[in-house]
C-alpha cells in the first residue's frame, strides 16, 4: 500500500504559550507543525515550503493576518482557519475578500482546533482531485432558466430560495456571513432579518433533503453564517 506523508500544519501566533500547546495537540494528531510569530515570514515561507493549511492569528508583529490572508489568495487555495478574539468584525474578517475556510474565537479549546483542522483536511484531500468535478455534477444551477437540480432531480425552488443556493454554491465550501447573504439575496434590497434568513435556510434544506437524505449539505456556522459542502 501506498505509503502517505502526514499533513503540514503552519501555525501563525506570536502568543508563545498558545502557539506551543496548539503544537502539542497537533503533533499528538500525527501533524507535521512549523510555528511562525511574526507575520512578515508568512508569505516567504508559504512560497517556499507550502502546508496543507494555516492557523492564522490577526494581530501579528510585522504584518496582519488580513493581509497576509488577502495576499495569499492572489496565488495559493491553501486551506485557512483564523484565530481571533474580533468577533464583532467576524462578518467582515470571513467575507469573500479574505479568503478564510474557517475561524475560531479565542479563548478556544485545543481540541476544538484539531477538530476544525481535521475537517477541513479531510475535505480538502479527499476532495482536492475530485470534488470540484464531483460535485459540479452533483449540483446544478442554470441561472438563466432558473432550474436545479441535485443528483439528477429537479428542485422547485422559489427565487429566494434560488439566490442562496446560487450564492452558496459559487463560493463553495467557504463560510458566508449571514450579512452578506441578507445583502446579496434581495433584488429589491428590501430590510429583513437573519432570522428571514434563517428561514428560507430551513426551507432550502429540506427541499434538498428530500433528494439526499444522508448528511447537511448546507452548512450552520454558529453565529456567523452557512456554506455549501456537497
Amino acid at each position: 500500500m501506498p505509503v502517505t506523508s502526514p499533513a503540514h500544519v503552519l501555525i501563525v501566533e506570536d502568543e508563545p504559550k498558545l502557539a506551543a500547546v496548539l503544537a502539542d495537540y497537533l503533533r499528538v494528531a500525527g501533524y507535521i507543525v512549523t510555528t511562525l510569530a511574526d507575520g512578515a515570514q508568512v508569505i516567504p515561507f508559504v512560497r517556499q515550503t507550502p502546508p496543507s493549511l494555516m492557523l492564522l492569528d490577526l494581530m501579528l508583529p510585522g504584518r496582519g493576518g488580513l493581509d497576509i490572508c488577502r495576499e495569499l489568495r492572489t496565488f495559493s487555495e491553501l486551506p485557512v482557519i483564523i484565530l481571533t478574539a474580533r468577533i464583532d468584525e467576524i462578518d467582515r474578517l470571513l467575507g469573500l475578500e479574505t479568503g478564510a475556510d474557517d475561524y475560531v474565537c479565542k479563548p478556544f479549546s485545543p481540541r476544538e482546533v484539531v477538530a476544525r483542522v481535521k475537517a477541513i483536511l479531510r475535505r480538502a484531500g479527499g476532495a482536492n482531485a475530485t470534488a470540484s468535478g464531483a460535485a459540479a455534477s452533483a449540483l446544478q444551477i442554470d441561472p438563466q432558466f432558473h432550474r436545479v437540480t441535485l443528483d439528477g432531480h429537479e428542485l422547485r425552488l422559489t427565487p429566494i430560495e434560488f439566490r442562496l443556493l446560487h450564492l452558496l454554491h459559487v463560493s463553495m465550501g467557504r463560510i458566508l456571513p449571514r450579512s452578506f447573504l441578507l445583502d446579496n439575496v434581495y433584488a429589491d434590497h428590501r430590510v429583513v432579518t437573519d432570522r428571514t434568513i434563517d428561514s428560507h435556510i430551513k426551507n432550502l434544506r429540506r427541499k434538498l433533503q428530500d433528494v439526499r437524505p444522508e448528511g447537511e449539505i448546507i452548512v450552520s456556522v454558529y453565529g456567523v453564517g452557512y456554506k455549501l459542502e456537497i
